[in-house]
């Protein structure tokens, strides 16, 4: 055991406080069942808990005795409110088998052919897949335990090898492998989600609402520290390949709300300064243009906020009109779904802050008591605020109540944004303070938010747009995309986030085409049909209403391409909805890198704007001008040249010419890609006829994945059998031909 100030090497601490650090060198074995194991740490008063708590994922918590059983055993309410935040399924569903390492003073805690071998002295661990290890500690020091004032921190070392590529921990517009970085969890400008992994095959979540600091190499190029402030080290192991990890995060911690149809159509957002009639006259020139749009986002500030003396909104009468229901009429007889900000919050000065203040309803300083003020932003036009304490179960239930009848009065999916730097000396009710209260408050703020518009349906599917980064934030995520700048750079910079976003298990996030608060004179017209192209290819995507990024603003051969490629995305909304429908049950998002996809072919993660679009394609955007691209085919399988219908074998670099009007899509082979009829507004889709049209990469291996998926593949003596395509057009790859027997489709070799 060493008692000393923290190694200065260490991110911790901030402040001239030191840091009193055990080292925990010396484990003794005392218990195991069929779940868990358990042992004691020598020398110190520390217990060591480890779990089988689903098939490759391993719980590993250590804490004083009577800390850990009040947490396992008789948590308190709050306790179990915070466990419920972070994880959807705390209790363990895995089986382990516990024996002694031949040869060496250690234990073997085992699932299947996964393994995780425990060290007595000197203390560490190392992680097996097969024969492979695939994570371990450092050789010496891999857990500390500090002290400083009243707070317990905790510090965990693990070896990084040479092939360690790691990925996730929220949003990156840089290089995708994030070795080499230093993150702090509840610094809102970090933007950092919880999730790591490594292409080695391994995925470490740390399970606290606390503080977790991340060195990911920075400081030693092969060695990751992480930093826990929490009386309780509480953390999950993975083991398998990135698809498999991003499955077992999102079924441990929440799996994606669903959107439903109505907003996978293309979204507008209102320029800022301008009127309803502005807007809906873009919509009405979309329409007659043959462009398609669904949804309107309302810019700031707020549509509707709290009356200055009631606790009731009011819809903003200078923007909305005195009557409320002719301004719904309009947006109906538009047929535009609404989108608009929103912030749990009272304007400074108003009755109503002064009544909650004194009734402790907001956010308040420690020293007085008093309301926290924070400086007005875009969505209070510039002025101050008091946020409301959601932490208070009575102001959640009523700020939930309020937005939920926004949504009956025609909101259709509210906008809400929320992680602001907290100040330390504010505190909630609960006694939240500092880092908690930073991570919890946009949390509960999306989950009321979720609640008002989904809450209350079977099946629970609806939208709520923000930025807001946060555990377990793929429950209710529509992510929206940066503001970038109008410029290739800017592209491929919305690009880059929401494959990092895709990484950390987020699984939409939107972009948008062009930002109408930069300069424009970058935006030529062949970078806007190439972004429109790769935004067609995505989730989702919004136009910006300002003059110069609108289709209207270019010439006619432009807008032809916009009406070709929006045509294009409303035929592959049934596919796009296929794949996020699927994330709730694979945790898989709709871009995914090459890394995620491809972790065992490292070639192919090095070209890392390339992207998989759910399973079946391969999309090499544009991000330069000119008309050739090289392209890199992932090795191990075939890959069909959606332009020209060639077979490529995997392991490939192309060079390949592409027009406007197309950019460079493979099919990989054993897929299948779904299309819709196509239309102008998804009120228009015929459920009893989703699809147009199937197209077939070599023979069918996989039943794709398609909105409410009934297409079922089943192979046998060479030949695929589907069901499930009644009255589709077939375009089988070259090679196969396709026969029809009553509701049977067989594809077999041509003869």
């Amino acid at each position: 055991m060493l008692i000393g100030p923290w190694p200065e090497d260490c991110a911790v601490p901030h402040d001239s406080d030191q840091v009193q650090v055990t080292s925990l060198t010396h484990l003794e074995f005392t218990n195991a069942s069929s779940v868990r194991a358990e042992f004691a740490v020598s020398d110190v008063e520390l217990v060591l808990h480890v779990e089988a708590h689903a098939p490759g994922v391993y719980r590993i918590r250590c804490a004083p005795p009577d800390v850990l059983a009040a947490r396992e055993e008789k948590p308190t309410s709050r306790q179990k409110a915070y466990a419920e935040m972070l994880l959807a399924r705390d209790e363990p569903v895995g089986e382990l088998a516990a024996s002694s390492v031949v040869g060496k003073r250690g234990w073997r805690i085992e699932q299947g052919d996964i393994a995780l071998e425990i060290a007595a002295d000197p203390m560490g661990f190392a992680l097996y897949r097969g024969e492979h290890c695939v994570l371990r500690s450092t050789a010496e020091d891999f857990l500390q335990k500090g002290e400083r004032n009243d707070e317990t921190l905790w510090r965990l070392s693990t070896q990084l090898e040479e092939d360690d590529y790691l990925h996730g921990l929220g949003e990156s517009s840089g290089d995708p492998d994030r070795r080499g970085s230093s993150l702090i969890s509840d610094n809102p400008a970090a933007r950092v989600a919880s999730l790591l992994w490594s292409t080695r095959g391994w995925g470490l979540y740390i399970n606290t609402l606390n503080r977790v600091e991340y060195d990911l190499g920075a400081e030693h190029s092969d060695v990751c520290r992480y930093v826990v402030h929490d009386a309780v080290l509480d953390f999950f192991l993975f083991v398998g390949e990135p698809s498999d990890i991003l499955n077992q995060h999102s079924a441990l911690t929440g799996r994606a709300g669903q959107p439903g149809l109505a907003p996978m159509g293309v979204w507008l957002e209102q320029a800022p300064g301008t009127t309803l009639d502005d807007t809906l006259s873009i919509v009405e020139n979309f329409r007659e243009q043959g462009w398609s749009v669904d949804s309107i986002e309302m810019a700031a500030p707020a549509l509707y906020s709290f009356q200055s003396d009631k606790p009731v909104f009011e819809w903003d009468t200078q923007r909305c009109g005195e009557d409320q229901r002719e301004f719904q009429a309009r947006l109906q007889e538009a047929r535009v779904q609404l989108a608009a900000q929103t912030l749990p919050a009272v304007l400074q000065g108003s009755t109503l802050f002064e009544e909650w203040e004194d009734r402790g309803w907001l956010l308040i300083r420690d020293e007085d008591g008093s309301a926290c003020v924070f400086p007005g932003n875009e969505v209070t036009g510039g002025r101050p605020f008091g946020l409301l304490d959601l932490t208070n179960k009575d102001v959640y239930k009523l700020w939930m109540e309020r937005q939920r009848q926004a949504v009956d009065e025609g909101l259709s999916w509210p906008v809400c944004s929320v992680q602001l730097d907290i100040p330390d000396d504010v505190t909630a009710r609960g006694g939240e303070c500092g880092p908690v209260l930073r991570t919890i408050y946009p949390l509960l703020a999306r989950r009321a938010l979720f609640d008002a518009v989904a809450g209350h349906l079977t099946p629970q599917e609806g939208v709520v747009v923000s930025t807001d980064l946060y555990p377990a934030v793929q429950r209710t995520a529509w992510q929206a995309g940066p503001r970038v700048e109008n410029s290739w750079a800017g592209m491929e910079h919305s690009l880059r986030t929401a494959l990092s976003l895709g990484d950390s298990g987020i699984p939409v996030q939107t972009h948008r085409l062009g930002n109408a608060l930069s300069p424009l004179d970058q935006m030529t017209p062949e970078l806007y049909i190439r972004w429109l192209a790769t935004c067609v290819l995505s989730a989702n995507f919004s136009f910006q209403g300002v003059p110069g990024l609108l289709p209207s603003a270019f010439d006619e051969s432009t807008q032809e391409l916009v009406r070709h490629w929006l045509q294009w995305r409303y035929r592959l909304i049934p596919y796009v909805l296929g794949i996020i429908e699927d994330s709730v049950r694979t945790g898989l998002p709709v871009q995914r890198s090459m890394a995620l996809s491809f972790p065992a072919d490292p070639v192919a993660q090095a070209w890392d704007t390339q992207y998989m679009f759910g399973p079946a394609v391969l999309v090499a955007p544009m991000l330069e001008p000119g008309k050739t691209a090289r392209v890199y085919l992932p090795e191990g399988q075939g890959w069909w040249d959606m332009n020209t219908g060639w077979r490529y074998e995997g392991g490939t670099v192309l060079e390949v010419e592409c027009d406007l009007d197309t950019l460079p899509l493979f099919g990989r082979e054993g897929q299948m890609l779904c299309l819709g009829p196509g239309g102008q507004h998804t009120a228009d889709f015929n459920s009893a006829r989703l699809l147009d049209e199937v197209w077939m990469f070599g023979m069918p291996e996989h039943s794709p994945v398609v909105m409410r998926n009934k297409i079922r593949v089943m192979q046998m003596q060479g030949s695929s059998y589907i069901k499930g395509l009644e009255g589709l057009r077939i375009l089988p790859s070259e090679g196969l031909e396709v026969k029809r027997r009553g509701a049977e489709v067989r594809i077999s070799r041509a003869r």
